[in-house]
C-alpha cells in the first residue's frame, strides 16, 4: 500500500470512527445531564477537569514517542524502534506512579479547600476524584502504545476500539439513567472501567501485531536516548500545560463567579469542541506519520507539503460540519438536552468559532515537531495562548455578561494560528505566500459557501 493510499484509508476509519462517535456522544450526554443533573454534572467536569489539567503529560509523551518512532521509521532504523518504545514504556510508568502519588496525597486541599462544591456533595466528589486519578494513571500507560499504533499507521484498529468506546459509554448512560445509587460516583466507575478495558484491548492487539511492543526491564533504559527524549517530551509538556491550564482555569474562573451551573455550561461547550476537533484529527492523525517519515527521510520539501495539505483539509472538514452547528445550535442543544444550562450555546459557538481558527495552520505544528526544534516555537505560540486566561479573567471581574467572555478565546486563538508562520518559516524555511496561496485562498469559496447556506437556514 503506498503512503497516499494509506493516508486515505486511515483519513476514512478515522472519520468514519468521528461521525459515530459524534453522535453517540451528543446523545450519552444528553443521558448524562439527565441522570445526574446539572450541578452533579457540573461537579464531575470540575474535579474530573482539575485531574485531567495533568493529562497533558500523557500528550507529551505520547507525540514524543510517536515523532521519534516515525523519525526512525523514516530513516529506516528498525533496529532502534525496539529500543524507543522500551524506554518510553519505562518513562511512562516511573512518571504515571509519580504523579498518582502526588494526586493522592493532595486530595484533602483541592477537594475540601480549593473547590467550591456543595457541601452535601464533598464525599462524592472526593471519591469521583480518586477514581479520576486512577484514570489518569491509565491513560499515561495507554499513551506510549497508541503512539506505536500511529506511528505504525495502524490507525483502522484504535478507531475499531474508539467506536466500541462510544457504545459502552452510550450503554452504561441508559443504565445511570436507571440507577438508585449516587450516580455521580457510578458514573466515574464506568468511565474507568471503559479506560481499563481499552488499554487490555490494545496491549492484547499491540502484543500479536508489532515486533517493538514489549514490557520494558529496567536494564533497557539508555541515558542517550532518555536525555534527547526528555528534552522534546519538556517541551511537549510545557505545550500541552499551556492549553490545559488556559481551558481549566476558564472553568475554574467561571465556577469561583458564576457558579457551577455556568461551569457545567462550559464542560458541555468544551465537550462539543472535543468531538468536533475529532473530526479534523482524522486528517491529523493519518498525516503526521507521514510529516515525521518525510523529515527522518531527508525530504523537507515533501513534509511541508504534507503540512500545507493537512492544515487546509484539517480545517475544510471541520468547517464543513462546524459552522451549519453554530447556524443551528440554539435547536441543536435543545433537542439535544432536555434542560440546557443558561449561556451554554454562547460558549458553544465561540469554542467552535476558536477551533477554527487553530485549524487554520494545524499543519505547522506537525513540521515544527518533525523538525524537531521545538524550544522557542513552544515558548512563543503556547505562552500567548495563556492570554486568553488573563483577558477571560479581566472580564469576569469587571462582570461583562459571560455570553462574551469567550471571545478573549476567539481572538487569541485567531492571532496564535497567525504566528505559526514566521515561527516555522525561521525553523523550516516555509515560504509564507505559498502556505497562503495552497492553504488560504482554496478554502475562501467552499467556506463562504457554506456561511451562506448556514445564515439562510436561520433567515
Amino acid at each position: 500500500m503506498t503512503s497516499t493510499e494509506r493516508i486515505i484509508l486511515n483519513t476514512g476509519a478515522q472519520y468514519t470512527r468521528t461521525i459515530i462517535n459524534v453522535c453517540l456522544a451528543l446523545y450519552s450526554t444528553r443521558l448524562i445531564l439527565a441522570a445526574l443533573g446539572q450541578n452533579d454534572l457540573g461537579i464531575y467536569y470540575l474535579v474530573a477537569g482539575v485531574v485531567s489539567m495533568l493529562s497533558f503529560i500523557t500528550n507529551a509523551l505520547s507525540t514524543a514517542t510517536q515523532r521519534f518512532l516515525s523519525f526512525n521509521l523514516g530513516k529506516k532504523e528498525d533496529n532502534t524502534l525496539y529500543r524507543i518504545f522500551g524506554n518510553s514504556m519505562l518513562l511512562h510508568i516511573f512518571i504515571g506512579l509519580g504523579v498518582m502519588l502526588i494526586l493522592f496525597i493532595l486530595t484533602y486541599p483541592i477537594i475540601y479547600k480549593a473547590l467550591n462544591i456543595p457541601t452535601e456533595r464533598l464525599n462524592a466528589a472526593a471519591v469521583v476524584y480518586v477514581l479520576s486519578v486512577i484514570m489518569l494513571f491509565v491513560s499515561i500507560m495507554i499513551a506510549p502504545i497508541r503512539a506505536l499504533y500511529i506511528a505504525r499507521e495502524n490507525i483502522v484498529f484504535i478507531s475499531i476500539v474508539d467506536i466500541i468506546d462510544g457504545v459502552l459509554k452510550l450503554g452504561f448512560a441508559f443504565i445511570l439513567l436507571h440507577s438508585h445509587s449516587d450516580r455521580l460516583i457510578l458514573y466515574s466507575v464506568f468511565m474507568l472501567g471503559i479506560q481499563v478495558l481499552n488499554f487490555i484491548v490494545l496491549v492484547l492487539y499491540a502484543n500479536r501485531k508489532f515486533p517493538e511492543y514489549h514490557f520494558p526491564h529496567y536494564q533497557e533504559l539508555d541515558k542517550s536516548y532518555l536525555i534527547e527524549f526528555s528534552s522534546f517530551t519538556g517541551w511537549t509538556v510545557y505545550s500541552q500545560g499551556c492549553i490545559i491550564a488556559r481551558n481549566q482555569g476558564i472553568a475554574v474562573a467561571l465556577n469561583h463567579f458564576l457558579g457551577t451551573v455556568v461551569n457545567a455550561a462550559y464542560g458541555i461547550a468544551m465537550q462539543v469542541s472535543g468531538a468536533m476537533a475529532f473530526i479534523s484529527s482524522s486528517i491529523v492523525n493519518a498525516m503526521n506519520p507521514q510529516i515525521m517519515k518525510s523529515e527522518g527521510a531527508g525530504d523537507r520539501n515533501r513534509m511541508i507539503r504534507i503540512a500545507e495539505y493537512e492544515s487546509k483539509y484539517s480545517f475544510m472538514l471541520l468547517a464543513i460540519v462546524a459552522i451549519p452547528i453554530i447556524a443551528e445550535m440554539d435547536t441543536i442543544l435543545h433537542l439535544w438536552l432536555e434542560d440546557v444550562p443558561p449561556y451554554t450555546s454562547a460558549f458553544c459557538k465561540l469554542i467552535l468559532l476558536a477551533g477554527l481558527c487553530d485549524q487554520l495552520t494545524i499543519g505547522l505544528t506537525a513540521a515544527n515537531q518533525a523538525v524537531g526544534q521545538i524550544r522557542n516555537y513552544t515558548l512563543i505560540f503556547y505562552s500567548f495562548k495563556l492570554l486568553t486566561l488573563i483577558g477571560v479573567c479581566l472580564c469576569l471581574y469587571t462582570k461583562i455578561d459571560a455570553s462574551y467572555v469567550l471571545w478573549c478565546y476567539v481572538i487569541i486563538e485567531f492571532l496564535d494560528s497567525l504566528l505559526r508562520l514566521p515561527l516555522l518559516k525561521r525553523q523550516a524555511g516555509i515560504n509564507i505566500a505559498h502556505f497562503c496561496k495552497k492553504v488560504f485562498l482554496p478554502t475562501i469559496i467552499p467556506i463562504a459557501g457554506v456561511c451562506l447556506v448556514g445564515f439562510l437556514s436561520v433567515h
